[in-house]
């Protein structure tokens, strides 16, 4: 598994000539990395931090370990939905209407889900950064430049995972699932958008005090 290698096999893993891991496990991954950083700057200490400040970045990290743990997941979880589709492409056309069938089906089966794979990395990055903003508002000021780069890595990914998921959609028939996913898309992809607007107001405002 991807998430059990080095740092360099990782790289490596990444630069080889195969189609796994791709994009969406590096958006994934981007994602993780992005909200282990905002955890180390919840549990920074903080001299002037208050008894509401204390409880926030806690309640933050609560939450953050387990969007890192999601997206960790989904790093493998990603080639592992390709690798199924892939599979459904390759089985036997042969003759007979019910094998064509059957083969469509899961093709199908499998597209939804290598489309709900990264939408599910969208859910995550979008809950991450409503908790940036957490972290922006309570953490320590001195660290606002990692949370900043914990938000571009985290709109990064969102991005790639937006990518994946519209390219999928692509090729799946039923229009009453590509139309739900659809508008779930443009809802992540705009709340998620307010929460880093957000995040960088509250931490340009805060430099100003």
């Amino acid at each position: 598994m991807l998430v059990d290698k080095t740092v360099r096999e990782v790289i490596e893993a990444f630069s080889a000539n195969i189609a796994t891991p791709g994009g969406g496990s590096a958006s994934a991954l981007g994602g993780a990395i992005a909200t282990a950083l905002l955890m180390m700057v919840a549990a920074l200490p903080t001299k002037r931090a208050t008894d509401e400040d204390r409880g926030a970045l806690s309640a933050a990290s609560a939450q953050l370990v387990e969007l890192r743990d999601r997206l960790t997941d989904l790093i493998d979880r990603d080639s592992e939905a390709y690798d199924t589709v892939v599979a459904a492409y390759q089985m036997r056309r042969g003759p007979g209407e019910e094998l064509g069938r059957a083969r469509t089906a899961a093709i199908q089966d499998a597209l939804k889900r290598a489309t709900e794979t990264p939408l599910e990395m969208m859910r995550a990055c979008t809950a991450a950064l409503q908790e940036a903003l957490a972290v922006a508002r309570h953490g320590r000021g001195s660290a606002s430049s990692d949370v900043r780069v914990a938000v571009e890595f985290l709109s990064a990914a969102l991005r790639g995972a937006r990518y994946n998921t519209e390219i999928n959609l692509e090729s799946i028939t039923d229009e009453t699932y590509r139309a739900g996913v659809r508008a779930e898309v443009d809802a992540l992809g705009a709340t998620a958008e307010r929460h880093a607007r957000a995040v960088g107001e509250t931490l340009s405002r805060n430099q100003r005090i």
